[in-house]
């Protein structure tokens, strides 16, 4: 394993030990004389930790001993400790295999049942590539996205794209961003991610067709860090915008949007954000709904122009991209860039923790089900290799490249899918920024490089750095540009170049391994991998051969390049694996010939630049002979170099930008429905599977059970959609449909005031308590209305009640209460499936429907194949009940159009919720499942549903300010409990309710990695909860003035 090489010095020790360590008196002696006991120092010392690096800082105390006893002896339970560690290696890879064993078979019979759902068989066209949407590069054509390949083919397409005025949103959280004098190295959170999204950024903005870019990250106003990552917006420098500079208007361009969240006044890493994602959510809603009344007024005739798109970078900003997405109503992309699930295998391959102390260090599983959500919501996932989503995305419950083949086949021939989803899986490589690069001609021997204006300009001051090292600094240098992780496979590297001669006889090698003050001072990963390279340096007696300056700056990046270039050497990558490889890229573009591994993106890489080789990174001898090849034969390195110069251009950022727009072209628009216009631009001929017509049947079905009891009223209407609307209307429970637009209706309650009432509120409360019984339920909503009746009369204050019920049992609820529906502005029922406002015509109809939020949720809605779904796995679950009782029924009393409800007649019997997840996923429906009334209900609602988007949804449409909203629950509730707890609002937990519900006792992960448990926005109320204590809580947390 790289970076273990100490421990064949630990057995090398013991041995030169001899006697000593069978010495059992000497041992013994040291027991009994009190100075030393193995036992306890085994105990303490070894047994308690499983990481490695406990087991070198170990193997370094013994080794510092004196007494040779006291040395043999630690050295003994080192030998132990090793056999320890092998022996818990092999139990965990023995638990992991049988954990992916079950999934296998699990995604299998997933896929069939699906496979089966659709009952078509695979078709010719349905047999095509597994995964649509893939590039490929070279010879073959199979899959590959077309590409800009002159400078007239640009033209052409930027006239296109003239007459569109493009609002882009992107999204990434962590580390720090900035413009200029990036920090890309100061921490794990500040790498590659934060270059290329700042990069797309600015060359997005520069395209022809986009008016404004805003990248969104967290907001850092700590001392620790620089002043610059506090302000709140940073305009981009375009990139080449001479064309386009008349286009320009007073928003336009390409900008840094830094919204605060989470902890004040501290930076923290991505593992600690999940709590406070929420948070930036609604701050971010907040900048973009303002922008886009801005853009409105700017460049849309008054009439808000909303984001074409929100892309999400990581697994944070993917999580935080689908609540975006869902409360705008707009397409979502996500980018991985790295996926949890590899990193989790990756984790436990490496045997150093156990998957509980993955998650503690990770946040893993918080990760993994964020990156599900992504899948979920996301129209297009963009990836840069095939690679990533052959062997990576495919882990993933949300993802089967064979469901989506089929899926995309029946699009094509107009066939229903069900309500099956599989998003679009595209490669679009990385961009880079070439306009700068001027390939150097020369070498070592030619005269000192200068330009036009500086003929005789001096040496880069990194130049010297690195020459510094080497004996004959105009041998031809290979380059290895990576920071010291085992992934890198750098000692490997060393190896085969100190044990080729003819290579060290006719190369140097240079190692720019990130920067360090003192090894002391580094992680105990990456001193690790440091010092095994120090040694081999020794081993091979490689000095005056080998550079490893300890520090350079993101400037020196391209000058390191051109010194290599200018050397005639080589750059490599023998990392094991590469997920795409953007330094092969960089030193492609300064006329490098590359040495890559063959696992990943590389592959991509040189299938379009064949500018070098491919190797084996597990094998030394493979990578010696690759680099000894081309530094010795000049014809091939020359040849290696022209084919990368001459193709780099389809890496550039103009070329990423054309077909990222392109994609985003072939989503179905969606934006607000009440703000639509109906100029016909909805259509799309590139409709993803979840959009499939569905026929007239399918409609009447959803009638039949959307109308809460009232199912045969309107059977004999003609149309399925007229049938919907007079079945409503008509309902014998008065509730009807709100068909006013937001303008109208204001307008026809002129004289009662603006409608609906919550938006003259200046307080909102929501109860969100799900207890036990009705009972419950009515004895906290009382004494929360009691404790503000004062505010209540004065209509200061308003209520909304948010609940898995539907709106007849929230009827049949208020009647037993002795409640009025005028009692609340608003009804969020079904588990936010459904929102309701009162009427203000009590007599008629004590309820108005809210349509347009229909509009808002639907998007990938199963309907009626999900339905046809849930009840035949219903029916498998109670067939194996061996009691032939029913665990589980239908609940057609209460089913809605947006939420089907089935009764558990058994809660101990049923799968917890992450298992009904994951089959929905498998089965490529996109919905949320959620566990209601301590587990006697089920409801199946949108993926874009919930009860916290509801709240976010009365904010975009009626304005509602989120900072002023009030979220009262109980110590626990639903499974959707955790969305109801972060946020800008606040919300106050009442002690002692709902605290026995056992819903939440089988989780991926805890909740603390989802909510905070402390902070500003969470008030505490105490144990009796009485009204007064209620009222007195809010008061303290300056809700309410005394």
């Amino acid at each position: 394993m790289a970076g273990n090489d100490w421990i064949n010095s630990y057995l090398e020790a013991i041995l030169d030990v001899g006697p000593g360590l069978d010495d059992a008196k000497s041992s013994l002696l040291l027991r009994e004389r009190g100075r030393f006991s193995p036992t306890r120092y085994f105990v303490e010392q070894v047994i308690t930790g499983f990481d490695e690096t406990d087991l070198h800082r170990s193997w370094v105390r013994a080794a510092a001993t004196r007494s040779p006893q006291e040395r043999n002896t630690r050295l003994e339970n080192m030998c132990w400790r090793i056999w320890n560690l092998a022996r818990q290696k092999k139990q965990l890879e023995g638990e992991e295999a049988q954990r992916i064993a079950k999934r296998h078979l699990e995604r299998d019979r997933g896929r069939r049942e699906a496979i089966a759902d659709m009952s078509e068989d695979l078709s010719e066209g349905e047999k095509g590539d597994i995964v649509s949407d893939i590039s490929a590069h070279g010879d073959s054509n199979r899959g590959r996205l077309p590409r800009i390949s002159s400078v007239d083919a640009m033209e052409t397409w930027a006239s296109f794209q003239k007459g569109k005025k493009l609002y882009i949103v992107l999204i990434s959280l962590h580390g720090l961003i900035r413009g200029e004098n990036m920090e890309l190295g100061r921490d794990s959170d500040t790498g590659g991610q934060v270059k290329y999204v700042v990069e797309l950024a600015r060359a997005l903005g520069s395209m022809p067709g986009v008016y404004r870019v805003d990248l969104l990250t967290r907001q850092v106003s700590s001392p620790e860090v620089d002043w610059s990552y506090g302000e709140p917006t940073e305009m981009l420098t375009p990139t080449n915008s001479e064309s386009f500079m008349e286009e320009m208007g007073e928003s336009s361009g390409s900008y840094i949007i830094r919204i605060p969240f989470g902890p004040k006044d501290k930076y923290i890493e991505k593992e600690l954000l999940w709590p406070y994602i929420p948070e930036f959510v609604d701050g971010a809603l907040n900048h973009i709904i303002q922008m886009s009344k801005v853009l409105g007024e700017q460049i849309g005739d008054g009439q808000p122009v909303w984001p074409v798109a929100i892309h999400g970078h990581y697994a944070d900003a993917g999580d935080a991209a689908a609540l975006l997405s869902g409360s705008l109503n707009v397409p979502m992309l996500f980018t991985g860039h790295s996926l949890g699930r590899d990193k989790l295998a990756q984790l436990l391959k490496q045997s150093r923790m156990s998957r509980d102390e993955i998650n503690t260090t990770y946040k893993i599983m918080r990760r993994i089900e964020a990156e599900e959500l992504a899948l979920d919501a996301s129209e297009i996932v963009i990836t840069s290799t095939r690679q990533e989503i052959e062997q990576q995305w495919r882990l993933y419950d949300g993802f089967d490249p064979i469901i989506e083949r089929k899926l995309r086949a029946r699009i094509k021939r107009n066939v229903s899918c069900y309500g099956r989803f599989m998003p679009r899986m595209v490669i679009i490589p990385p961009g880079m920024e070439f306009h700068h690069i001027v390939p150097h001609d020369g070498d070592m021997d030619g005269e000192a490089e200068g330009n036009e204006d500086h003929p005789h300009s001096p040496d880069p001051p990194i130049w010297s750095e690195i020459m510094r090292f080497f004996t004959n600094p105009r041998k031809p240098m290979i380059l290895a540009l990576a920071r010291p992780d085992p992934k890198k496979n750098i000692t490997t590297l060393v190896k085969a170049f100190g044990e080729c001669r003819p290579l060290r006889e006719l190369a140097n090698l240079t190692l720019i391994m990130g920067n360090r003050d003192g090894i002391d001072e580094m992680s105990s990963t990456s001193a690790s991998v440091l010092l095994s390279i120090l040694k081999l340096i020794d081993k091979y007696d490689l000095y005056g051969q080998v550079a490893y300056p300890k520090h350079h700056k993101q400037s020196d990046v391209p000058d390191i390049y051109r010194l290599a270039a200018k050397t005639k050497g080589v750059f490599i990558n023998p990392a094991f694996i590469e997920p795409f490889g953007l330094t092969l890229i960089e030193a492609a573009a300064h006329g490098l010939p590359i040495v890559a591994t063959k696992n990943g993106g590389p592959v991509d890489i040189h299938r379009v630049l064949d500018n070098g080789l491919l190797v084996d990174p597990h094998d030394q001898q493979s990578i010696a002979d690759a680099l000894l090849k081309l530094v010795a034969d000049k014809q091939l390195w020359a040849k290696c170099r022209q084919n990368g110069l001459k193709n780099i251009h389809l890496f550039s950022w103009p070329e990423h930008c054309k077909t990222y727009l392109t994609k985003i072209a072939s989503c179905k628009p969606r934006h607000p429905q009440w703000q639509r216009t109906d100029d016909g631009t909805e259509n799309s001929d590139t409709d993803s599977p979840g959009d499939s017509l569905r026929d007239i049947q399918d409609i009447s079905l959803n009638l039949k059970f959307s109308l809460d009891g009232d199912k045969n009223e309107e059977e004999n209407a003609g149309d399925g959609r007229s049938k919907l609307e007079n079945a409503v209307l008509t309902w014998s429970k008065g509730f009807v449909r709100d068909t006013r637009k937001a303008g109208l209706s204001e307008k026809s309650d002129q004289n009662t005031g603006k409608f609906p009432t919550l938006r003259r509120r200046k307080h909102l409360f929501v109860i969100a308590v799900d207890c036990d019984t009705n009972t419950d339920t009515l004895e906290t909503a009382g004494k929360i209305l009691e404790a503000f009746e004062k505010e209540r009369t004065e209509g200061s204050v308003g209520f909304i009640f948010s609940t898995s019920m539907s709106i007849s049992e929230v009827h049949s609820f208020l009647v037993s209460g002795g409640l009025s529906p005028s009692d609340f502005d608003a009804f969020i029922c079904n588990s936010g499936s459904d929102l309701y406002y009162s009427s203000l015509n009590l007599e008629d109809s004590p309820f108005v429907l809210d349509l347009y939020y229909h509009s808002h949720i639907e998007y990938r809605w199963g309907g009626e194949g999900l339905r046809k779904s849930l009840v035949r796995s219903v029916a498998s679950i109670n067939e194996k009940n061996s009691e032939n009782e029913r665990i589980i029924v239908e609940n057609e009393q209460v089913l809605t159009e947006y939420c089907y409800a089935f009764k558990i007649q058994k809660p101990g019997m049923v799968p917890p919720v992450k298992e009904l997840r994951k089959v929905m996923r498998m089965h490529a429906f996109r919905c949320h499942v959620i566990y209601c009334q301590n587990g006697t209900k089920l409801n199946v609602i949108p993926i874009m549903a919930s009860r916290s988007q509801a709240l976010r949804y009365l904010y975009v449409r009626w304005g509602v300010d989120l900072s002023n909203v009030v979220v009262f629950v109980g110590e626990s509730g639903d499974t959707d409990y955790e969305g109801l707890l972060g946020g800008v609002h606040k919300t106050a937990i009442l002690k002692g309710v709902c605290a026995n519900n056992q819903l939440h006792a089988n989780r991926n992960y805890p909740l603390s990695d989802v909510v905070p448990s402390e902070g500003p926005n969470i008030i505490q109320v105490t144990e009796d909860c009485s009204s007064s204590d209620i009222r007195s809580s809010l008061e303290d947390a300056g809700v309410l003035k005394g």
